[in-house]
């Protein structure tokens, strides 16, 4: 069903009418108006809800829009007047407090009265020249704050928001002020929509991102990182075939993926590990490039950073660098790699560290029913770290965890398919019970715990 919509003129002649006709307060008129348009399932997001005799441009978003209107239309030669560049360093501070919080609101009235388009006219007026940070840093934020649903990435596409975003960036690849504000626009601009992901793409922001990644080793853009997971994330729901499958491939040959594979090397110190794991994450969606991060001392890397999250009591770091080499183990080769290299050791340790949270031990137990998969060999030595009494202690301690003990089935399940011996122990050490209990109590996990008491060999798995 469409959403209706209301102007801004045609909402203040209700409340107006509210008034002069049914003689209500203006504050009752307000709220009637208000009540009735939500009744009729009115988007109200972007009105600015006034009484009468209070004016719209006293809103101080308008205020502020208003004034940055200005100094766009009286700029002379395509460019903004030196004198004025410190007022509208200003305003667009004051922009960015107004519309940063969600629940404000403030993001919807500035889009309904031309945010983005004119933020994107002044960006494209300012010089990029030595000191110009101070005027297009607080221009990105501003304008990355603004842009938060498709009509605002749509307004940012109509006003060639890419073209001019990217610019900047090439001209001022070395300021990291400068880099992360952009690159804020760009994740803010290819959220949820396909053709600013293509655009982007066009505009060639893989070769800018890989340079800026090797020329920024030591200092941390998160908001790059951040680009590279929303242009590579398939979320807009009006296509039926995404294309970033391909721009990953993309990425992985341009060596972007070797480049975030070494900055994870700096480990768990580092601001970027984080960041970097995740954006990394979205660029292998295939076993080629899942076995050239490898190569490249991915498995390595990774198997560190969890015995150093585990020491030092990192629980964000260790759940990133599970997921990461989670994705990373749908590799045969890796699966290997990783056995051979003692990980289902660290993975266990790391489990035992964090036994009071069940979300590390949920990712671990997904990487070791990864690694299990199609192999009584990497089966066994799952068995052998202690992957069985690991399961009966974590589905004893969280009960009601729910993806933690459907992790916990699916883990069982390849360890138990293809091994007598495995099945023997597991049910030895009360594997059955827990699993029947995980199967009552979840719904989430009854198709995982039902083919878990399938392939330990039990009849009435189905009961």
């Amino acid at each position: 069903m469409a959403v209706r919509a209301i102007s801004q003129e045609a909402f203040d002649d209700l409340v107006r009418e509210n008034v002069e006709d049914l003689g209500m307060e203006p504050s009752e008129a307000l709220e009637d108006a208000l009540y009735t348009l939500k009744l009729q399932g009115v988007d109200l997001s972007g009105i600015i809800t006034c009484v009468p005799g209070e004016s719209v441009k006293d809103n101080p978003v308008i205020a502020c829009l208003d004034r940055l209107k200005e100094f766009d239309s009286v700029s002379k030669d395509g460019l903004l007047r030196d004198e004025d560049l410190d007022e509208i360093s200003s305003l667009f501070d004051k922009l960015e407090e107004l519309c940063s919080s969600p629940e404000s609101g403030n993001a919807a009235i500035a889009m309904k009265h031309g945010s983005v388009e004119s933020t994107c006219s002044i960006c494209s007026k300012i010089k990029t020249a030595t000191g110009s940070n101070r005027i297009l840093v607080p221009c990105l934020k501003a304008l990355a704050s603004l842009i938060r649903d498709i009509q605002s990435t749509e307004a940012f596409r109509n006003a060639s928001g890419p073209r001019i975003v990217v610019g900047l960036l090439r001209d001022s690849s070395s300021d990291s002020d400068l880099l992360d504000a952009g690159f804020g626009v760009v994740a803010a601009a290819a959220a949820g929509n396909e053709v600013v992901k293509q655009l982007f793409m066009e505009l060639k922001v893989d070769e800018l991102i890989l340079q800026v990644l090797n020329q920024q080793s030591k200092i941390t853009i998160k908001a790059l990182y951040d680009a590279i997971r929303v242009i590579l994330t398939p979320d807009d729901n009006r296509v039926v075939a995404s294309q970033v499958y391909g721009y990953a491939r993309t990425f992985a040959k341009l060596g972007i993926a070797r480049a975030l594979t070494e900055a994870l090397q700096a480990g768990i110190g580092s601001d970027s590990l984080v960041s970097a794991s995740i954006a990394l994450k979205s660029i292998a969606v295939n076993d080629e490039i899942c076995k050239s991060i490898a190569e490249a001392g991915g498995i390595d890397t990774l198997l560190r950073c969890i015995d150093d999250s585990g020491e030092q009591g990192n629980k964000t770091a260790a759940k990133t660098c599970c997921s990461l080499l989670s994705k990373l183990a749908g590799s045969d080769s890796n699966k290997s790699t990783i056995v051979e290299k003692r990980g289902l050791d660290k993975l266990i340790k790391l489990a035992q560290r964090f036994s009071d949270d069940p979300l590390v031990i949920q990712e671990v137990m997904s990487i070791i029913a990864i690694i299990c998969l199609r192999s009584p060999d990497h089966a066994a030595s799952a068995i052998e770290a202690g992957a069985g009494d690991l399961a009966v202690q974590a589905m004893k301690r969280f009960p009601t965890a729910a993806q933690m003990q459907r992790n916990a089935c699916n883990m069982i399940r390849n360890i138990a398919v293809r091994s007598a011996e495995n099945r023997t122990h597991l049910l030895a050490i009360g594997i059955e019970k827990l699993i029947r209990t995980a199967k009552a109590n979840n719904e989430t996990c009854r198709e995982s715990a039902t083919d878990a008491l399938r392939d330990l060999g039990l009849d009435n798995y189905n009961s």
